[in-house]
């Protein structure tokens, strides 16, 4: 008595035909199918930016751009907000310098 598993591996090919011409091109190149996490990192990076314009931009400008990196890497469908994650980190890190050279310090602060 042979089982499922058993069965199909015997009866089942080898290798197995690319289901489309470009698969048949090129094996390595990634799936075009956008992947739920990349739109998440793309919504991630542009809250991550717009919080590090008010609050710890040291920390959240860096984030932001990486995660906008990613999901754009990734092939999120929310490109958009992946570009404007990246541009708000950045934004950041420039107002850190701006903020660093002005008076010395890390955060905004108001009066004097």
């Amino acid at each position: 008595m042979t089982t499922l598993s058993e069965a199909t591996r015997t009866t089942s090919p080898t290798t197995t035909a690319p289901a489309t011409a470009t698969e048949a091109k090129d094996p390595h190149r990634p799936t075009t199918r956008p992947r739920p996490q990349a739109d998440g990192m793309a919504v991630a990076s542009f809250i991550l930016g717009l919080l590090g314009t008010l609050v710890l931009n040291i920390l959240l400008g860096p984030c932001a751009l990486v995660l906008g990196g990613l999901s754009l890497a990734r092939g999120t469908t929310r490109r958009g907000r992946a570009l404007l994650g990246i541009t708000l980190g950045a934004a950041d890190l420039l107002l850190l310098a701006l903020l660093t050279t002005a008076d010395g310090t890390l955060s905004w602060h108001i009066g004097g």
